[in-house]
């Protein structure tokens, strides 16, 4: 989950960028991203303290995407 996070980050920062290229693109793929990240298996564990979670996540895939 933390490398989808990254990829996440990824195409949102490269959307971001003043006139990107195949902007049609980055969008689909965000939103497949989103997708993925928001309906992973991980989240239906009753034990998940979510918001707590999701922090850590959008902490661990920002710094691994920085590291690339």
């Amino acid at each position: 989950m933390v490398r989808l996070q990254a990829g996440w980050y990824r195409v949102y920062d490269a959307l971001a960028a003043p006139r990107p290229a195949h902007v049609t693109m980055l969008r689909r793929r965000l939103y497949v991203l989103s997708v993925r990240l928001r309906w992973h298996p991980f989240w239906s564990q009753r034990a998940v303290a979510v918001p707590a979670v999701r922090v850590e996540l959008r902490s661990r895939g920002r710094e691994l995407e920085r590291q690339r």
